[in-house]
């Protein structure tokens, strides 16, 4: 295949040639012919497929549509074509865009043919060894590497990592093994060789199918470990179907020379030697042979699914002759412990197996009855012996487990009838103490319906069986019937009683006692012979639906309380107020005054909710004991449950508001601003940290005060109870304070936060002991130091020094950092910083005030020395 190049002169320059209409026209034409030349080709290409069934062929197919497409791609890199490619583009021909989809397509195609050879090659030794390999042992050995190699080849390739592209090539390597294991195991060959040679072939070509399957699942966990996006979940029908197919007929094939050998030991030299007829016996021996000869013979191939049926057929021909000593094997060994059939009992399936083995072994001796003398030589004699000793056990077994049974079965069915309907078990292994922790189950013992069973399936093997038996079995399908009812009528009573909470159990006591008192009747008078057995289930359903009617309102009323309860528990006691105009905070007076005031609401809305919670009670209260006081002695208990419940949500509102109100304080959040002053002589906060203690600790005391609101109930209701008067001017009003307050959670935090609180202040202040270097500012007697500097007549120079030293401090205060955020205050530093800014200029002016007496002085000396002069002269 090779692409024409055009004649006409290409030497001078793209742009030149592109406006020659001669030209463009020309080469226009050519890559058109171009066009339908690599697409023909592409085409071809993409039409092929492997010519043969092994995976072999694959790569010769890949490596074919390479060296095509190799050589087509390498002469559109010519420089001809790539010049013709460039004029075309610069005289911009509409022919150009096609052709250039078309090298699109040869590229991305002679990518993936490179990168499949590639691959596939490294499977090539693998595929060869598979296919033609010789020594033992060589097809196992090739199986583990190769599927290795194809897991690597998944993971790594960009075409091979496809179930289109995978499975086919799994297929033909399952074909190859196959054909492999075909051509080993021929029927025809193995029935000529020796039994232990032909049963190794068979076996190595077992192991080799099952191999492969094996292999395969071993490398799908590692293709799933290795982090591969894709993993090998493919059809496992087509990669399998064909291999376990075969493996089966393997195993076949294994059993049916397992059997021919022993078939052939049993007709020793010595037995013809001492047999009257050794005729009778040459051709009892042939009919064995007859079974090698109809293998021979198959007018089918056995290892074709299609042929699946006629196989089965012929096995089952073969296993029809089983040896005694066999059968003999398989009694005694499980005699203790015979194997059932699906939906036997115990002694009836025993009989049936026992029953099922002399059948088989009576049928082996029926064959060799025909040869009389066979039967007649000591060997004969033998196997004679071991039937009738097999035969007899058999019996002796079958009467033992069937007189047994009869026995047994007389002596408990009229017992077992006598139970009562229901038995009583604790759910725990503690003391029963509430009627909860009891469990009702159906009293339907699995030996009676055993009996029932083993009954059917005696009549069945032809056995009698007891009258009282058989009535039982007749009445069957009404015992299914109760104990159904009777269990999905308790699994009822348990699933709601498990709803049931103990202060429920403990309101509704009469109801359960009543309950009870109708369950009662099947777990002390009803038994199974009763005729009264569907009247109580209808009661006790009706009974039971009256309670879980009452349960469920209840229910739907406490859930109601339970919402209530949330919505006061979830409440936030300490809101915070948003900064102002961005980065203003409030004052530590403001902040805690707006706490309080949000708080105030919040309570408000709580109490509400809080009232709300008696006239529900009162509502259980109407439904359970007819009443409406809030004060029925059968809701005692009740009642108090829920005054309990409201203290424990009480307690948690009052401890997990202060754990907010903690966290806050030590969360580098500023939420309130205090200012450092200074108040002559001390630099302090304003407010000073007493102040702000007190402020805590009081916003801690209101928070814990809240619970003052929620007004305790009189004992035994749920009816809050009236103020009393102490004193002529007070009033003390029962609520959840008191207790609330002794919470030691509740104390815990609150000692909590008023430490981190003091810590804070505390560190504050110790931050402000760096403006104590200027403390001499304010400390020190300004009229004594100004005198005394003034007595020692100080040259300007020094009034100078002094004047810049307190220039300078008034300029050093306004570079310190003005603002301190410690947690949750910010320190506001301005005032201190003014006020001592204040102070420095103080002492420039008074300076200035006695530098400007002294010069004075100074002026006026001088001045009065002059007139002295003058008027002396």
């Amino acid at each position: 295949i090779k692409l024409e190049i055009p004649t006409i002169n290409l030497d001078r320059e793209v742009t030149v040639l592109a406006t020659v209409p001669e030209v463009v026209q020309s080469l226009k034409s050519c890559a058109m012919t171009w066009q339908k030349l690599i697409s023909a080709v592409l085409e071809e290409q993409l039409k092929k497929v492997p010519q043969g069934n092994g995976p072999l062929a694959e790569i010769d197919l890949w490596r074919e549509k390479n060296a095509t497409l190799t050589a087509l791609t390498e002469q559109t890199k010519l420089p001809e074509v790539q010049k013709v490619l460039e004029i075309l583009q610069e005289a911009e021909s509409e022919c150009i865009r096609d052709l250039r989809i078309v090298l699109s397509d040869l590229k991305k195609h002679h990518m993936e043919a490179q990168d499949n050879v590639k691959f596939l090659s490294t499977l090539e030794r693998h595929l060869k060894n598979l296919a033609c390999g010789t020594g033992a042992g060589v097809v196992s050995n090739t199986i583990p590497s190769l599927l290795n190699a194809l897991r690597m080849v998944w993971i790594m390739s960009r075409h091979y990592n496809k179930d289109e592209r995978m499975v086919p090539l799994l297929e033909r390597i399952a074909w190859e093994i196959s054909t492999r294991v075909y051509r080993v195991v021929d029927l025809c060959t193995l029935f000529k060789q020796d039994s232990a040679v032909a049963k190794m072939k068979i076996t190595e070509a077992k192991s080799t199918l099952e191999q492969w399957k094996k292999c395969y699942f071993t490398a799908c966990i590692q293709v799933e470990e290795s982090g591969s996006e894709r993993y090998w979940k493919f059809d496992l029908k087509r990669l399998f179907e064909k291999t376990d197919y075969m493996a089966s007929i393997c195993q076949d094939l294994h059993d049916i020379f397992q059997v021919i050998e022993e078939l052939y030991n049993i007709f020793i030299p010595e037995l013809i030697t001492v047999t009257a007829n050794p005729k009778r016996i040459g051709a009892l021996r042939r009919g064995v042979n007859i079974l090698t000869i109809s293998m021979k013979e198959l007018t089918f191939d056995p290892f074709s699914i299609e042929s699946a049926h006629d196989w089965k057929l012929v096995m089952e021909e073969f296993r029809e002759d089983v040896s005694v000593e066999t059968v003999k094997q398989i009694f005694v060994q499980n005699l203790k412990d015979p194997p059932l059939y699906k939906n036997h009992p115990p002694v009836a399936g025993a009989i049936s197996w026992s029953r099922s083995l002399f059948y088989r072994i009576k049928h082996t001796i029926v064959r060799f009855q025909e040869v009389e003398e066979l039967l007649a030589t000591e060997h004969g004699k033998e196997v004679k012996k071991i039937y009738l000793q097999v035969a007899k056990q058999m019996k002796e077994y079958e009467d033992q487990k069937y007189n047994q049974w009869r026995e047994r079965t007389e002596q408990m069915l009229p017992l077992l009838l006598k139970e009562t309907l229901l038995t009583i078990s604790s759910v725990t292994e503690e003391p029963v103490t509430t009627k909860k922790s009891v469990c009702f189950t159906v009293n339907f013992s699995p030996i009676l319906q055993e009996i029932i069973i083993e009954t059917k399936c005696m009549e069945q093997l032809g056995l009698p069986v007891p009258e009282i038996a058989r009535y039982v079995a007749l009445q069957e399908d009404k015992y299914l019937r109760c104990t159904s009812k009777l269990k999905k009528m308790l699994d009822r009573y348990h699933k709601i009683m498990e709803t049931v909470n103990e202060a429920e159990t403990k309101l509704l006591d009469d109801y359960i006692q009543e309950l009870w008192r109708i369950l009662k009747s099947g777990h002390k008078r009803l038994t199974w012979n009763s005729l009264g057995i569907g009247e109580f289930i209808v009661q006790c359903t009706q009974a039971i639906g009256k309670f879980e009617l009452l349960v469920h309102q209840i229910h739907n009323i406490s859930e109601d309380i339970r919402s209530k309860l949330l919505f006061i528990e979830s409440t936030n006691l300490f809101k915070f107020p948003r900064s102002k105009n961005g980065d203003e905070l409030p004052g530590a007076k403001e902040f805690f005054d707006y706490v309080k005031r949000e708080r105030a609401k919040d309570v408000e809305h709580m109490v509400r909710k809080y009232s709300a919670i008696p006239q529900l009670l009162i509502e259980v209260e109407g439904r359970v004991a007819n009443t409406n006081s809030g004060k029925s002695p059968k809701l005692a208990s009740y009642y108090a449950y829920w005054e309990n419940r409201i203290y424990q949500v009480l307690t948690q509102l009052i401890v997990k508001s202060l754990q907010t109100f903690n966290a806050a304080v030590l969360a580098n959040v500023p939420l309130l601003q205090i200012e450092a002053v200074l108040s002559v002589p001390e630099i302090t906060l304003q407010p000073n940290a007493s102040e702000i203690d007190k402020m805590t600790v009081q916003s801690i005391q209101d928070c814990v005060e809240v619970t003052k609101h929620f007004v305790r109930w009189m004992h035994g209701t749920c009816i809050e109870c009236p103020a009393q008067r102490v004193k002529t001017d007070e009033v003390f009003t029962f609520s959840f304070y008191t207790d609330v307050s002794q919470s030691p959670l509740m104390i815990e935090q609150a000692v909590l936060i008023t430490q981190n609180v003091h810590k804070l202040l505390a560190s504050l202040s110790k931050y402000l002991n760096q403006w104590n270097r200027y403390d001499l500012l304010w400390k020190s007697d300004k009229g004594a130091v100004l005198d005394s500097f003034a007595a020692e007549k100080p040259a300007c120079v020094i009034f100078d020094e002094q004047l810049q030293f307190y220039m300078k401090v008034a300029q050093e205060v306004t570079q310190h950092l003005l603002i301190k955020d410690e947690q949750f205050i910010r320190l506001q530093l301005a005032p201190l910083a003014f006020a001592v800014q204040e102070n420095a200029k103080d002492w420039v002016i008074s300076l200035g005030k006695l530098l400007n007496e002294l010069a004075r002085e100074d002026l006026f000396r001088l001045l009065n020395e002059i007139q002295v002069g003058v008027f002396s002269l």
